[in-house]
């Protein structure tokens, strides 16, 4: 008998949950998903490397940057456009001088790998212009003003590769 009430009471508390979740919009429900993952997985790496398993923190403490985002980029993506904007300031054609305009026009591939894509696949136009929205969603100088450079170098990219394609 305590079996048939505590299932009616766990499935009504389910239903009532799912009734709650289906009411929140999704991005909420992504949102407060992603923070209690990474509370999670940080709280587990400190538990680890307090019980002396420190091998096992890494993966759990990259796992959480992974999904940690700052200015709708992950750490990853942060990484990413770090060592592209180290590959061109080697190269010259990048510098945080605002006056200073002195970057030459782009190869091909290089702009393959600004737009994130594949040199070795046929590319149509609608591919290219996919991938330079996503990205100039994420670093226009409308989001932040400190990314205009990186903005200019995309559009660059992307006509470069359209130039490319005719």
């Amino acid at each position: 008998m305590n079996i048939i009430i505590y299932t009616v009471v766990i499935l009504t508390i389910f239903y009532f949950l799912l009734k709650f979740i289906s009411n929140i919009s999704s991005k909420k429900i992504s949102k407060g998903l992603r923070f209690l993952i990474i509370i999670g997985l940080i709280f587990l790496a400190i538990l680890f490397a307090v019980g002396g398993r420190f091998l096992l923190t890494l993966p759990l403490t990259l796992a959480s940057l992974a999904l940690l985002k700052l200015k709708g980029l992950s750490i990853f993506q942060i990484i990413s456009l770090f060592r592209l904007i180290q590959t061109l300031k080697r190269s010259g054609r990048f510098s945080f001088n605002k006056t200073q305009n002195n970057y030459s026009n782009l190869s091909v591939s290089e702009s393959y790998k600004i737009l994130n894509l594949d040199e070795k696949k046929k590319l149509t136009k609608e591919d290219i212009n996919k991938a330079y929205l996503k990205i100039q969603k994420k670093i226009h100088p409308d989001v932040s003003p400190e990314t205009s450079r990186l903005s200019s170098i995309v559009n660059e990219a992307r006509d470069v590769l359209l130039n490319e394609i005719k």
